[in-house]
């Protein structure tokens, strides 16, 4: 599932390939992935409009148009952008093209279509945005901290909560809680100061490596790179990896390191 990093890699692909430029073509290959604008709408309104500067805010990628509105992206379970050449084959998954005036097109190329476009306009962005937390790249320990002890589920169900902090999924909220020694099950609210500010700089080491990679690396180090494994262990003591479900996904984590 796309987190901020793979968001984050996807703003870049949009800022070299779209942005800044004029839009000659919108080829909507599948409807079911935009949402609240018809096909007819978008077509019309986007096809001349030139795009401006991409931005992110959590797991949502945002770039203004020049005619007002602002395409928005959720990438859901599947979701990708990527830049082509207008010569490349089509996939099988590619559900919208939006070509440009000096040739390239951007793909947004999805296989289970949960989330997708919008096509918004200032006040429904000004809704989305309101709903968010503040993005976990960019989050003060003080704002971390505000957030989470106020909470009583458990921190990890806390983390993924997009109004609590935008941006991190599961395999990130695993990651970060792994590093910083902490207990997914514990009670956010129930965390002392030390361990919110732990928890703080580790996800920003952790986000930091990931952005580079474009996504969370399966490094050998990280428990992302042994939670799959045939028989999960601790890169830091070795021993089982524990798992169960939390906040409908699978969590990870070593019962020995993370008390």
């Amino acid at each position: 599932m796309p987190e901020l990093p793979d968001v984050e890699g996807f703003r870049r692909q949009l800022a070299v390939c779209g942005g800044q430029r004029r839009v000659t073509g919108v080829d909507v290959l599948d409807a079911g992935v935009l949402q609240g604008v018809s096909e007819q709408r978008l077509r019309r309104e986007l096809t001349g409009a030139r795009l401006g500067v991409p931005r992110r805010h959590g797991k949502w990628l945002l770039v203004p148009a020049d005619n007002g509105p602002t395409l928005a992206w959720h990438f859901g379970m599947t979701g990708s952008l990527r830049c082509c050449s207008p010569r490349e084959p089509i996939h099988r998954h590619d559900r919208l093209i939006v070509t440009f005036d000096d040739g390239p097109q951007l793909r947004y190329r999805d296989q289970r279509k949960l989330k997708g476009i919008s096509w918004m306009r200032g006040p429904a962005l000004d809704r989305l945005l309101d709903k968010l937390g503040p993005d976990a790249l960019t989050v003060t320990p003080a704002e971390l901290e505000d957030a989470l002890s106020r909470r009583r589920a458990p921190v990890k169900n806390a983390l993924m909560n997009q109004s609590v902090v935008a941006g991190l999924g599961n395999l990130l909220c695993d990651e970060i809680l792994w590093q910083a020694r902490v207990d997914p099950r514990t009670p956010a609210r129930e965390l002392d100061t030390a361990v919110h500010r732990r928890v703080h700089g580790t996800m920003g080491r952790v986000l930091r490596t990931s952005v580079r990679a474009e996504c969370v690396p399966p490094e050998p180090s990280w428990l992302t790179g042994r939670r799959d494994a045939s028989e999960p262990s601790c890169p830091r003591c070795g021993r089982p990896l524990e798992s169960m479900r939390m906040a409908g996904r699978r969590t990870v984590w070593c019962p020995h390191c993370q008390t």
